[in-house]
Parts: structure tokens; sequence; C-alpha cells
């Protein structure tokens, strides 16, 4: 009985022990559980690793092509997996990671392989590192081997698991890995070693590219070539058996003769350096982002240079100066209707000085000024017929100062002219006078509603522009006359994407009339008049030396000073200003010095707008304007009797109504 009793006690003793292995073991399975259920959550709250590996940024041109890159010495394209060639894919699961699309980032079965494979030979002849892992270790860490850094490694490949998905770990993958000779990344190494996109690779290409991973310095085809083509053999193997390919393909691709080029496709922008350097302030100051990203970001800069006619305007640069002047020059040509630039240089060599005329330089317009003075002449009743008497004149100011302006070569009419008559040959007492007449404080409001913002100083002389202005804010003045008065401003971005492709920056276009549609466009049918003929009187239109080689209409206007020499013009589709002077303000003398601006030009204008459609620079009235003939030498209505006539362009209701009788006697001869 006690012997029963004892075996009873006996048996629950195990019972009890038993049922508290159980307990104990499912308490510690379940805090395992919530362990990992812990770990789990942290990782989903601490998010998707940061991906901050430094990446090209390139810039394009609005036809698409690349104007500039930069880097870190790096060369890295972000690519999306739609952009790789599927050989390329295939070719890097095969040799690096055949159950990626299986695994959760680490390949246990693998590992223990490896491990077995090590030992066996006494040395590491076998790695098991994922896709995953290989990409944590790109990005994260560096390529010690010591245990922390394995645990960090460990790490990063759980968080790039927990937070991406497979496709993106990829897509990763392929973007950071090492290709050798600084291409970083499946795009940066097609365009290396084959000249080509990644989408565009074939099955042979593929496979020589995923073989040099392994050890750029050993495989590549440019350092070993035989090395390089049994690695990618092997390749070929490895893609037969995942069945990616067949053997027939595979024979195929080992056959197939491979052209490398050996030659990273972009460089610094040879082509408008000047541009580029605005486009980098631009970023900085209008898109808001700060250097390391602009520069390691891999970024798509999207400009609004117009390779063509960069490439006329530096063309036309070397034809013009002569290489004995050092002579500077600052050039800008716009689209008026958006404001986009579309070409731009600031000296005669980037190499020797980067300092930029045309954006930070700012210098005496002289006369080209004057088409905004006029300007603000019709919002306050002038018209093109206004007379004003052309004679040497002092003028007394406050304060008992006087002020002699003088037209050039003291060339006057001694008689009343007309306005268009005045802007033709450029007379500077006319244009003193309008200028009083209005208010000295007139024009400077009026330059700033055309978007110039230099400082301006309300004195008679402003009229003979002796405020500086840069070449940009009178290339954007100019605009506004040429677009019908609508408001622009120099753009040289017109969207930046980040390396996933998400746009972070795009220029928005307002329309906003800031100018009287009718006054634009009478101010630019009397810009046109430089170039006329029949405007000469007492002295020669100041457009005449380069009148014949026009093919179309142009507005424009010369301007000088004792050192600083101009021409701005436009059609309606294209508005272009040219600077040229001495950089320490030294007289310009020389006469051919004096015709590097106009001759300049007038070139770059004719070879940018040939084989363009005539509709884009034809001036078209808008509806409150009306056209009639004048006698340019008196403003009137010309007849049949007068030697010439100018059809000109008037505000409806403010057209001269009275005929010219000066030729009666004599007649058209």
């Amino acid at each position: 009985m006690e012997s029963m009793e004892t075996e009873t006690r006996s048996h629950r003793r195990k019972w009890r022990t038993i049922r508290l292995l159980i307990f104990t073991s499912i308490l510690a399975i379940g805090a395992l559980g919530a362990l990992i259920f812990s770990f789990f959550i942290y990782i989903k709250i601490l998010g998707p690793p940061p991906l901050a590996i430094p990446q090209s940024t390139l810039y394009y041109a609005n036809d698409g092509s690349v104007i500039g890159e930069s880097n870190s010495g790096e060369k890295r394209y972000w690519v999306t997996l739609d952009d790789i060639s599927p050989s390329a894919i295939n070719a890097a699961i095969a040799i690096e990671d055949r159950t990626f699309y299986n695994h959760s980032g680490f390949d246990f079965k693998r590992i223990v392989g490896a491990v077995v494979a090590n030992i066996k030979s006494m040395n590491k002849v076998q790695g098991a590192s994922t896709i995953t892992q290989q990409y944590a270790r790109n990005l994260f860490l560096t390529m010690d081997k010591t245990w922390k850094r394995k645990i960090s490694e460990a790490f990063y490949t759980i968080r790039l698991e927990g937070n991406y998905s497979k496709d993106e770990i990829l897509e990763g993958y392929l973007n950071t890995i090492n290709f050798g000779h600084g291409a970083y990344g499946i795009e940066a190494a097609s365009q290396f070693y084959f000249g080509k996109n990644a989408k565009d690779l074939t099955i042979a290409e593929g496979a020589m590219l995923m073989g040099i991973p392994k050890g750029p310095g050993i495989y590549s085809p440019m350092i070993n070539y035989e090395k390089a083509k049994n690695r990618q053999l092997l390749i070929l193997k490895s893609m037969q058996e995942t069945k990616a390919i067949t053997t027939q393909i595979a024979k195929e691709a080992a056959e197939e003769k491979l052209v490398f080029t050996g030659v990273h496709p972009h460089h610094r922008a040879d082509s408008a350096p000047y541009f580029y350097d605005v486009v980098k302030k631009e970023l900085l100051n209008t898109v808001g982002l700060d250097e390391r990203v602009i520069a390691l970001g891999g970024l798509k800069v999207f400009t609004t240079l117009d390779p063509r006619q960069q490439e006329i305007a530096e063309k036309v640069m070397h034809e013009t100066f002569s290489t004995d002047s050092d002579i500077q020059v600052g050039f800008a040509a716009m689209d008026p209707k958006t404001g986009f630039v579309t070409a731009l240089i600031g000296g005669r060599d980037y190499d020797e000085s980067p300092f930029n005329r045309a954006t930070q330089a700012v210098r005496q317009p002289g006369s080209t000024i004057k088409p905004l003075l006029y300007y603000a002449a019709l919002e306050r009743g002038f018209t093109p017929s206004t007379l004003i008497r052309s004679e040497p004149t002092t003028f007394k100011l406050e304060g008992n100062s006087e002020y002699t302006p003088h037209n050039f070569n003291n060339h006057y009419a001694n008689r009343e002219v007309t306005m268009a008559q005045a802007l033709a040959v450029s007379d500077n007492v006319y244009a003193v006078k309008t200028h009083l007449f209005l208010g000295e404080r007139v024009l400077v409001d009026t330059v700033k509603k055309f978007g110039i913002n230099s400082k301006m100083s309300a004195v008679p002389s402003l009229a003979l522009g002796t405020s500086g202005v840069k070449v940009v804010e009178i290339l954007n003045a100019y605009s506004m006359l040429a677009n019908g008065g609508k408001k622009v401003e120099p753009i040289f971005i017109q969207k930046v994407v980040d390396y996933r492709g998400k746009v972070i920056y795009e220029v928005e276009q307002k329309e906003e009339q800031i100018l009287k549609p009718e006054h634009a466009f009478i101010m630019s049918q009397m810009m046109t008049g430089m170039f006329d003929s029949k405007l000469n009187g007492y002295a020669s239109v100041t457009g005449a030396s380069i009148a014949n080689q026009m093919s179309r209409v142009y507005a424009g206007k010369s301007g000088s000073t004792k050192s600083d020499s101009w021409m701005a013009g436009f059609t309606p589709g294209l508005a272009a200003v040219v600077w040229t002077g001495y950089d320490q303000g030294k007289e310009i003398t020389l006469t051919t010095d004096k015709l590097y601006a106009k001759n300049m030009w007038i070139r770059f204008m004719e070879r940018s707008i040939k084989g363009q459609p005539d509709k884009l620079h034809t001036f078209r009235p808008p509806a409150g304007v009306t056209a009639v003939p004048i006698d340019p030498s008196n403003g009137k209505l010309a007849t049949n009797m007068c030697p010439v006539f100018r059809l000109t362009y008037f505000e409806k209701g403010t057209e001269p109504a009275e005929a010219c009788t000066e030729h009666l006697l004599t007649g058209p001869n």
C-alpha cells in the first residue's frame, strides 16, 4: 500500500514537472514571440533606412541632351528596374542570390553550406551574402570584417526587408554596386563599358557586367579580359541552371563579340559654363536645395538652355571679336513668351574669368533705356508723332546747377522732330526733355514694371542710361515689349526631379498683364525704326550698319557710353541682348570695338531664327491699334506728294488727323 502511494506521488511529481516545463516553454516561446514581434514593430517604427548614397546630378538642356554633371568622382545614375535589361537582372540573381525572392534577407541553407565548404578547405572559398545583405553593405557600412560590422549589416538587412519590397531592394542593389573605373550602379557601368543605356544591354553584355562586382580590379574587361570572360561564362552557365536562358542562347551569348568604349559619357559643361553656374545658384536660392544635395543627390535638372542657340552664340562671338582685343562680352537670349533663357555667355573665356557679365555685372545701359522712357510717355498721352524740338539745350536744375546733354557727333535737327524719329536716331535732347516733362520719378518707377531691380537715380541723365543695369534685366524688359506686356522673369530651370523620379520643383507659368498691349506693340513698332532709312533726317538711324544683314523685321535699340556698348532687340519669338566693354571701365576708343555688340546681335538673331516658321517671329497688332501712313519728318498724315512715308501704329483715336502739306509745291521728288 505504501509502495503504491509512493509511486503515485512520484507520478504526480513527474506530471507537475512536465506541466511546469510545458508552461515554462510556452512562456519562453511567448516571450520570444513577443520579443520578435516587438523587434519588428521597432523596425517598422524606425521606418525605412535613409538611402543617402551619393549619386551624380545631371543637367539637361531643353532638348533632353546632358549639358553637365556633378559628382564626387563616383559616377552614379539611378534607374528603375524597368530601365534595366532583364538579362542583366537575371544575371545578377543567378550569380549572386538565386533564392532572392524566397528568403527574408538571409539564406540560412546557403550560410550552412558556405560554412561547411570553408571548414573543409580551411579557407573562405564560398560566400553566403544575399543581395539584400550586399545592398545593406553598399549603403551604410564599411568593408571591414569585424563582428560589429556584421551585426550592423544584419540589422540593416532586416530593416531593408521590413520596409522595402523585393523589387525595390533589387533595384537599389543594381544601382549601388561598384563596377570599377568610377562607375557605380548598372547605368553608369553600361554607359562606361558599352556606351549605352542599361535597358539596352544584351545577354552577353549583362553577363559580362555582372561578373565585375566580385572584384572590379580583377574582373574588369578593361584590366583583364581573360578573367572577365571566364567569369562571364560562369554567369551564363548559372543563368542556364536557373532557367533564365536556354543552352542555345547561352552558347550564342558566349560567342557574341563585345565592343568596349571605356569612356564616361558626361563631364563638366564644356558648352555654356556660365549658364551652368547660374543654374547651380538657382538650385540654391530659388529651389532651396543645399550644396551637397545639388552635387550628390542624383537629381535631374531640366534647364531652359537651347543647345543650338548656345552653339550659335558662342560661334558668332568667336567670329566677331578680334583675338587681339581684350574687350569683354555679356550676352543672353530669351523666349519672350515664357522668360526661358535659351543661351547665355558671361565672358569670352570661362577658364580665364568665370565672372558672369550677363547676370552679375552692372553697367550703364546708355540709350537702351529710352524705349522704357518712351513707353512711359505713351502711357501719359504721347504718340509716335509727338513733336519736341531737337537743338543744343542747357537745362537749369534745382540749386542753380545746369545739365547739357549732347547728341552723337553733335547732330541736331534744330527743329521739331517726332518721337519715332528721335528714337530711331537716338536723339538725346528729345529724351531728356521727355524725361523732365514726365518727372524724374516716372522713369524710376517704370523700369521696375519692366522687371529691372537695379537701383536707379532720379536725375536728368537717367534718360540717357547713366544708372547701371544687368544684361538680363534689359533682356527681361525688352521681352515684355515683345510679348505684348505680360510679366516675365529670367528662368533657367524648368523642373527638378529627384533620383526616384519625383518632381521636387517645377516652374509655375502665371500670365499677368503688366503693360498695356497697345502701348507695348506701338513701342515695338517704333523700335523697328532704328533699321529703317526712311527715318533718316538730320542723322542716320542707329542700326544702319547692320540693316543690310537683316532678312526680317526686328525691333531693337543700341546704346553706348564711353565704356559700354549695347545692342538689344527682339521678335515676338526671340529676344537677345549683347553688352561689350572692358572689365575695369576703360574707355572704348576703337571703331571696331564699338561695332562688336551690333554685329554679334544680328548674326545671332539671323542664324537662330533661320528655318523657323515666320509666324513665331511676326509682329501682330492688337485690336486697339491702327496703322496710318506718316511723313516721318513731321509726324503728319502722308499724302501722295510726300517723298517718303512710314506706316506707323497708333492707339485708336490718337492717330494724326492733319495731313502733310509741306510738299505740295515740291512734290515727291
